[in-house]
């Protein structure tokens, strides 16, 4: 469980990579990735069709967007629990000081490797709704 503190720690950093953020306003994450740059957050897409969304260039790996944009500050996870581990440790070889997996990605072992490794990990939780709570 994570203090009101550190999602607020979070939420403040500047640049998050959102995995499973294509073009599609019918999906989640398209919302809440234009919910975190109304927040003043750049928010990079990363998608196998690496399409652009609200105006930023998406990138078909994490790595990919790592170097052509620089480290993460957060990684945020639009993905089944079952690949979730896999773009964890994606986020942990990028440099990102959190990984965030949004409602219903659950994967205990993945958060115990980011944890392991230093970053800040929130699971089960969405940044939107955090946004609105801390104002």
């Amino acid at each position: 469980m994570n203090a009101p503190e550190e999602i607020r720690s979070v939420l403040a950093m500047p640049l998050w990579f959102v995995v499973g953020l294509g073009n599609n306003p019918e999906r989640d994450a398209y919302w809440v990735a234009r919910t975190l740059q109304e927040h003043g957050r750049r928010v990079v897409p990363i998608y196998p069709r690496a399409e652009v969304v609200h105006g930023e260039q998406g990138y078909a790996t994490i790595a990919e967007a790592a170097s052509a944009v620089g480290t993460p500050d957060v990684v945020d996870m639009f993905v089944r629990a079952d690949r979730a581990g896999a773009f964890a440790d994606q986020a942990i070889a990028a440099g990102a000081k959190a990984v965030w997996f949004q409602f219903g990605v659950i994967d205990h072992e993945a958060a115990a490797r980011v944890e392991a490794a230093g970053l800040t990990m929130i699971m089960d939780r969405c940044p939107k709704v955090e946004l609105a709570l801390t104002r």
